[in-house]
């Protein structure tokens, strides 16, 4: 079936089923073209508890869906691809993080959305890529666990003097860039500004131009004056980029930065999703109401 016969299907059943599309930046192009919103973590947790509508569809893997749920636990939250997960948020369970609290009962514990409920419901405020050295300083304590990335923890490590301590997760995506991986696309684009995305590896930030979340690298690329880029973060992001500054040169740092779980979302399902309102996402009161004080703790800071 055409693309643009499932749109119009999507389209029609959004309307019927009084639902909005939440779509990640790393997700499949004509993905991103159907979405209400298209946006990084933080983005989209504050529209899944603002946007008005009965039922979220989230384009994204299984942590956005379980934050959306939490926050708005009287709407239908549907992921259409229920298998994509999320392999960092894997990476800590609840149960390592309370024995790690245990070690350090005088730590706040600072845990990055790209975790499970059962962690954030361990944890005493969220972050995002975008707010992370926000939200660290805004912990009274002078000692953090950073749960579960250890790049994103030590590059806001960079902008506090708090004592971080850090989990030894990471995204695997990012984590494969490296420092030869910058110099080949230097070579490559010689004079381009290089953009690179926080869970990077602390000697890959080192070589940055600069660092920011995925709708900051849109925001810097289509402000800035400068016409050549290379984006160092997943290569989904360079259909947005490629919509919103069309003049600008946008080149990625490793083609090889792909999420397959984020590439698992189609339109198929997304109509599928609408039509059943299945695969739906839940979460157990007990977990989400202490889950969602540590986001809404995040979403309340300015």
């Amino acid at each position: 079936m055409p693309n643009t016969s499932l749109m119009d299907e999507i389209i029609s059943l959004k309307e019927k089923r009084d639902a909005i599309i939440l779509v990640h930046n790393y997700q499949l192009p004509e993905v991103q073209d159907i979405a209400d919103l298209c946006g990084d973590s933080l983005e989209l947790s504050r529209a899944a508890a603002t946007m008005d509508g009965e039922v979220i569809v989230f384009c994204g893997v299984d942590f956005m869906a379980e934050t959306a749920a939490i926050l708005s636990p009287e709407k239908t939250v549907l992921l259409p691809a229920p298998d994509s997960c999320c392999p960092m948020a894997q990476m800590i369970s609840a149960e390592e993080l309370r024995l790690a609290k245990a070690r350090n009962p005088d730590a706040a514990v600072v845990c990055y959305v790209n975790t499970t409920a059962e962690v954030k419901a361990e944890s005493d405020i969220c972050c995002t890529s975008s707010n992370a050295v926000n939200v660290v300083n805004s912990v009274e304590q002078d000692r953090v666990i950073f749960v579960p990335d250890r790049n994103l923890g030590r590059y806001a490590a960079r902008f506090t003097k708090k004592e971080i301590l850090p989990w030894e997760g990471f995204c695997i995506v990012h984590d494969q860039i490296t420092p030869a991986k910058v110099a080949a696309a230097r070579q490559a684009h010689p004079g381009a500004v290089l953009l690179v995305h926080p869970e990077c590896r602390p000697d890959v930030i080192d070589l940055a131009d600069h660092v920011a979340s995925t709708s900051g690298i849109i925001h810097l690329v289509s402000t800035s004056p400068e016409q050549d880029f290379i984006i160092g973060t997943e290569v989904g992001i360079l259909h947005r980029l490629e919509k919103e500054s069309p003049e600008k040169r946008c080149y990625p740092l490793s083609q090889a930065a792909i999420c397959r779980n984020m590439k698992q979302t189609t339109l198929k399902k997304i109509r599928d999703a609408l039509q059943t309102l299945r695969p739906r996402i839940t979460v157990p009161d007990e977990i989400a109401d202490r889950a969602r004080r540590a986001i809404e703790r995040m979403l309340a800071l300015p």
